[in-house]
């Protein structure tokens, strides 16, 4: 497989239907060899980061990243390794966690559209308004009433946001039980990671059912045609980034072809104003 393969279509949800994450493989790798992988993540990054100089200069639309997926599933590495070639000037992280008191006085869509990217800047959601269906409803944080509302709101403000010029990719990274637990207990040997201990991420396991089901409701009532949801075999990080790299630069094709032809007939119109100015007398340092 190269990059301009077609993506595993079965793990993107484009449309509401029921999902049951039993049946996608959290550990598939689609036929690929590690080393491979990476050789062709190099390409990907490179591809990347002229999508993301093209996007900044055409300035019309803003991408957003959703990324979601249990503790350890990699959304931090994700953005390290996919991202690593990107321009920081035009890249946006947004990390989103309890909310706060003026946060909880709002609608719970408040605190994200503020930081949803302008246009010409590539943003990530490091977990975002999907928490409002997932820790929402596992920790009974809202009654039912509230939280079943919320997934016709979410397919709401997606669509407004990608009627006025958000290009939207929501990722979930899938991940195992078994593999969670060698993460957790990895990060215990690793001094270097210490700072991510957290009891916390041993007590959300008690809750990994009810994870599943909330993120199954997320995934299959939340997946449409203008923001669909693509589910992420995580238990290989090396696979993992290899996956978004390719949705998020595969996804972007369209736009960067209309956007290398607006950017040229940008520099061309510059360039023929120029030497209409030194026609007509205008002159430069050189020949002043």
């Amino acid at each position: 497989m190269d990059s301009a393969a077609a993506p595993d279509t079965r793990r993107i949800i484009t449309a509401p239907r029921a999902i049951s994450l039993a049946d996608f493989d959290p550990a598939d790798t689609g036929g690929m060899e590690k080393v491979a992988a990476k050789a062709e993540l190099k390409q990907l990054q490179d591809r990347l980061q002229r999508q993301q100089e093209l996007l900044w200069g055409a300035a019309h639309n803003a991408v957003l990243v959703i990324l979601q997926g249990l503790d350890t599933a990699g959304k931090d590495g994700s953005i390290k390794h996919v991202l690593a070639r990107v321009n920081p000037v035009g890249c946006q992280v947004t990390n989103f966690k309890a909310p706060t008191p003026e946060e909880l006085a709002h609608d719970f869509l408040w605190r994200v559209h503020k930081r949803v990217p302008p246009l010409s800047v590539l943003g990530v959601f490091n977990r975002s308004h999907y928490e409002d269906v997932l820790v929402a409803r596992v920790h009974e944080l809202a009654p039912p009433e509230v939280w079943e509302r919320r997934y016709a709101q979410i397919n709401d403000f997606e669509r407004m946001l990608t009627q006025n010029g958000v290009i939207l990719f929501k990722f979930f990274l899938h991940i195992s039980k078994d593999e969670q637990k060698q993460r957790l207990l990895a990060r215990e040997e690793d001094a270097d990671k210490a700072w991510k201990l957290a009891v916390g991420d041993w007590q959300e396991r008690a809750h990994w059912d009810a994870y599943q089901r909330a993120y199954e409701d997320a995934l299959g009532r939340c997946g449409t045609e203008w923001a669909p949801w693509h589910i992420v075999p995580a238990d290989h990080k090396w696979y993992r980034n290899l996956v978004l790299a390719r949705a998020l630069t595969q996804g972007l094709e369209p736009y960067e072809r209309r956007w290398t032809q607006e950017l040229a007939a940008r520099g061309k119109q510059a360039t023929a104003e120029i030497r209409a100015y030194r026609k007509h007398g205008g002159k430069d340092d050189q020949t002043a």
